[in-house]
Parts: C-alpha cells; structure tokens; sequence
C-alpha cells in the first residue's frame, strides 16, 4: 500500500503534467483562435453592410478588396494605429478626448462608400456590441447587426436577430446639423424625435433596450467630427467643379 506522501507527490507531479500539457495545447492552438476571431469580425462588418457570407474564402476575398481600415479621433483627425490595434472595451472607458476610433470604410457598386462604426456597451447581464453603416451623407443608416454575451433568450436577445437589426436601415442620426442618434424606444412611450430617428425596442427587454440605445449614442457620436470634415472637403470639391 502506498504511503499518504507518495500519493501526495504522486498528485503533485500529476497535476504540473497536465498544467504543462494544457498550456502547450492552448498555445497551439492561439493562432487558429486568433484566425476565427478576426474572420468573425471581419464577418460581422461585412454584414452591416448587408454582405451575409458564411465561405471563408469569400469573407477574407471581400474584405480584402473591399474594406478600408483607418483610425481616428475626436477631432476628426486620421491616426497611425491600425484597427486592430485598438480594444474597444477599454476605448468606451476612457475619456472621450483620448479615444482611439476604428473606421471601415466599404466601396460598393458604383465606387459608393458606406462607413462601418464598431459599437460595444452594456446590457442586462452582461456586454453587447455590434457594428453600424452610413451612407456616403453621413446621415442616413445603411445596416446594423448587433449581438451580446447573455441577454435573456426570446426578450433581449432579440437584438441578435434581423427583425430588429432591419428596423435600422434607412434611420437618420442627425437632425439638420445636430446629431441625435437613432432612438430605440418603447412604443408605450412618445419619443421626441421623429419616426425616421427612433426605432421599436424590444418587449419585455427594456434594459437590453436602453443599453442598445445608449451604445449607439455613445459609439457613434465621436465619429461625427471626421464626419463634419469629410463633408466640408466634398463640398469644397463640388465647388471647384
């Protein structure tokens, strides 16, 4: 019969093998994690523009030749660092003037452009997060999708789902030269703004509601003066001509 400290030592060596095992393993496997998270988001931007591809092969061909990568800040003002450079969870805790703002921007047909803002906030249970498009004005939203960690399954988590990410296309976010968002709101309540800026929020998920409404205020008003910029150089353009 074994002796308590042999089966002890035995445990012990035991336990730093399969330590080692699981490290080198998780090691391994990094790179193929670190593939599938970034073809995930590069997934996920293609599909605010309303592009639903499940190939890799077509994902990567697409955003490849399609998408443009650029970083900004506040002040409208291009930076060096790469999107991929950037960690949204900590970008919505810092202050506003030090943010760092990923932007893609996607050429479509007719060399149109529709400018993809990444969005990340707080639901009920946990984060949500999600992507936006714009039109070429600005102003008008091309598509959102949106997803989430926890919500409550057939109650927030319906912001995960098509029906409620449609509702988005064609909404303003701004009102004449002032930004005012798109508003998810409660139909039981009167919202101030006008249909073309609000959109139904989800029955029975209020909080996941409120959340979406001020990730969505909150990631996209930073963008604005990049936005100001761009819109002012194009008029001085259509000018010269």
């Amino acid at each position: 019969m074994h002796s308590n400290q042999y089966t002890l030592i035995y445990a012990a060596v035991l336990s730093v093998i399969t330590a080692i095992v699981l490290a080198v393993a998780a090691e391994g496997l990094k790179p193929l994690q670190d593939e599938n998270i970034a073809l995930d988001t590069r997934s996920n931007i293609l599909k605010a523009v309303r592009l639903d591809y499940t190939d890799r092969d077509k994902i990567n061909e697409t955003y490849d030749t399609k998408i443009q990568e650029m970083v900004v800040n506040v002040a409208g003002e291009v930076q060096e660092e790469k999107p991929v450079q950037i960690d949204l969870k900590n970008q919505v805790n810092i202050d506003p003037a030090e943010r760092k703002l990923p932007l893609y921007i996607y050429t479509g047909e007719g060399d149109k452009k529709y400018y993809v803002i990444p969005l990340r906030g707080t639901g009920l249970w946990g984060p949500i997060w999600g992507y936006i498009s714009l039109e070429e004005d600005f102003n008008t939203v091309y598509g959102a999708i949106f997803d989430h960690k926890s919500e409550t399954p057939g109650l927030g988590a319906e912001i995960a789902e098509y029906p409620f990410q449609k509702q988005f296309q064609g909404k303003k976010i701004m009102e004449g030269d002032k930004f005012v968002s798109v508003n998810v709101w409660k139909t039981t309540y009167k919202s101030p703004l006008g249909q073309e800026h609000r959109v139904d929020g989800i029955s029975g998920g209020t909080i996941t509601s409120n959340g979406t409404d001020d990730m969505l205020e909150n990631c996209i008003a930073p963008y604005v003066s990049y936005f100001d910029k761009i819109n002012t150089k194009n008029q001085k353009q259509v000018a010269v001509k």
